[in-house]
């Protein structure tokens, strides 16, 4: 992906990039150079993103203990 820079110093973070570390208006971020001599962004201003299912993990519904669960699995028998 390329981008230009402006006058000021400035560049657009392209969108799949921007979506990949969850950059949205106000995040903040670090640009640190690699012992290879490359640059690296980074978001620094939350953990990483999570993989698409982690924010479900663990959620069976509200109140519901395990032999609820299995009830409504069984078809309430």
């Amino acid at each position: 992906m390329t981008t230009t820079v402006t006058t000021k110093g400035q560049v657009t973070i392209p969108k799949p990039v921007r979506d990949f570390l969850g950059i949205v208006p106000g995040s903040k971020v670090d640009f640190h150079r690699a012992t290879d001599g490359s640059v690296v962004i980074t978001r620094v201003d939350r953990k990483p993103p999570t993989r698409r299912f982690d924010k479900l993990r663990g959620h069976a519904g509200d109140g519901l203990d395990t032999d609820a669960i299995m009830a409504l699995t069984r078809g309430g028998k």
